[in-house]
């Protein structure tokens, strides 16, 4: 089922698999931000400060979309498949980092998407959204490579997949390094409680910048209860469709990295009760480090990756 509701004055789409009692939630007008998942009327999203607070003051929540990078970039300025980028040309401006470090690229909140496509199925549904990044001076000035983005969200029963689309529009190749921040919670659980399978087999050593310093280790992430531990690390994403999963109180949230992501990053802050267990198609600083853990697209072709999202 497909239908429409409000949330902090903005519209969003919700997907709808009434026998799961699962319902998703997309704001187009705010980024295309997966803002809500329900399950038997409970929230599973971290809201952190809201849908209103991302649009106003670009804090993230929810399932929100970076891009052009994931996470942070190491420096204002630099080249990247033959072409300069100026973090600093940016409307809007990028946010940053407690280091001032340029974070979660230029896509928070746009309000430019446009719904091209519905299809309902009894048992949820697929609509998708395009947004035209060579149409927009402000982001093309810092980002010089034109083209096209889609994301397609489907439900089907207790699966929720997101699948985005990077068409290369123009005739500039562009570099591929975006991913996703998807906050979770237990509503009920306390946060000590929550069981993790962090299902990594190899860990990206970071600097004091937390930016990659070109090493890694070999690392087994020990499952069971979060306790009192706390991530920000990123990982060489598991191999196949091995999925992330936190549970607790009858309650298991899967999250599998379908396709086009082969990096992970995950996040669990001492602070808040969230876990946030990130797709990424590139490492932290992919633009700015370059090498062979960046994919650059051709003009004329087409990148696409997919992750999914199971309730049970």
């Amino acid at each position: 089922m497909i239908g429409e509701r409000t949330i902090d004055g903005f519209t969003a789409v919700t997907l709808s698999a009434p026998e799961q009692r699962v319902e998703a939630s997309f704001v187009p007008g705010a980024g295309m931000v997966g803002c809500s998942l329900l399950h038997r009327g409970e929230e599973l999203l971290g809201q952190r400060g809201g849908l209103a607070s991302y649009v106003a003051k670009r804090s993230t929540m929810g399932i929100p979309l970076l891009h052009p990078w994931a996470n942070r970039v190491g420096a204002r300025r630099f080249e990247v498949a033959g072409r300069e980028v100026d973090v600093d040309e940016a409307e809007p401006p990028a946010a940053e980092d407690p280091n001032g470090l340029p974070i979660h690229g230029f896509m928070s909140a746009a309000p430019d998407w446009r719904v091209s496509s519905r299809d309902a199925t009894g048992e949820g549904g697929t609509f998708a959204a395009e947004f035209d990044f060579a149409a927009d001076g402000g982001l093309m000035r810092a980002f010089p490579f034109p083209h096209g983005l889609t994301i397609e969200a489907s439900l089907a029963g207790p699966a929720l997949t997101i699948a985005t689309t990077v068409r290369a529009s123009g005739d500039a190749a562009v570099p591929i390094s975006f991913g996703y921040h998807p906050y979770f919670r237990l509503p009920g659980v306390d946060r000590a409680d929550w069981k993790i399978g962090i299902p990594v087999r190899e860990r990206l050593l970071l600097d004091d910048r937390m930016l990659p310093t070109g090493e890694r280790e070999a690392i087994e992430v020990q499952g069971g209860p979060l306790g009192s531990r706390t991530f920000d690390d990123a990982y060489v994403a598991p191999t196949g469709s091995e999925p992330f999963t936190v549970e607790g109180g009858g309650r298991r949230i899967a999250v599998a990295f379908d396709s086009g992501f082969p990096y992970a990053q995950v996040y669990a802050p001492a602070d808040d009760d969230v876990i946030a267990l990130e797709p990424m198609t590139a490492p932290t600083n992919a633009l700015v480090a370059g090498g062979h853990d960046l994919t650059v697209l051709q003009p004329g072709d087409s990148y696409r990756a997919s992750f999914s999202v199971t309730v049970g």
